[in-house]
């Protein structure tokens, strides 16, 4: 396999230090990104949200195990592979969160609803496109509705 490295961009500053499975939207979080890429937040005020792009540092994927799963391991979900689900232990771990934007600051962006803990690397900030990134009738399985009540 070739490497394709990545390095952080920033990291995450959160009063959540360790995974939880709901309440997310709530959360206020600052993103502040090392020295040399401060530059990069110029222009992002414009945009109410971003798209922050993760390395879920704490996870770990056992493939003998964690291909298929119940969400959150609840006995009311349905046993479904990892890839019809968001869990955070995944071949890779990367974490992708539809943030809204509530300060742009020189040295970071402060956003509410990122589920990313406290000291969590930052790989990317993109901002939100909506004529790249929504879909306006998305289809989903019932149980991901009753999965993420409460979530955010």
């Amino acid at each position: 396999m070739n490497d394709y490295p990545m390095v952080p961009i920033g990291f995450v500053e959160s009063p959540v230090a360790a995974q939880i499975d709901c309440g997310w939207g709530d959360v206020i979080a600052r993103v502040v990104l090392l020295p040399p890429y401060r530059p990069g937040l110029k222009g992002l005020e414009g945009f109410s949200h971003a798209i922050v792009a993760t390395f879920l540092h704490e996870a770990r994927f056992d493939p003998q195990h964690g291909l298929t799963r119940r969400p959150r391991g609840l006995a009311e979900m349905p046993e479904v592979g990892i890839f019809a689900q968001r869990a955070k232990d995944r071949p890779n771990s990367i974490g992708l969160t539809a943030v809204a934007i509530v300060e742009v600051r020189s040295d970071s962006i402060v956003v509410r609803g990122l589920d990313a803990i406290d000291g969590t690397p930052v790989l990317d900030i993109k901002p939100y496109v909506p004529q790249y990134d929504r879909i306006e009738s998305p289809a989903t399985p019932e149980w991901m509705d009753r999965l993420m009540k409460g979530y955010f």
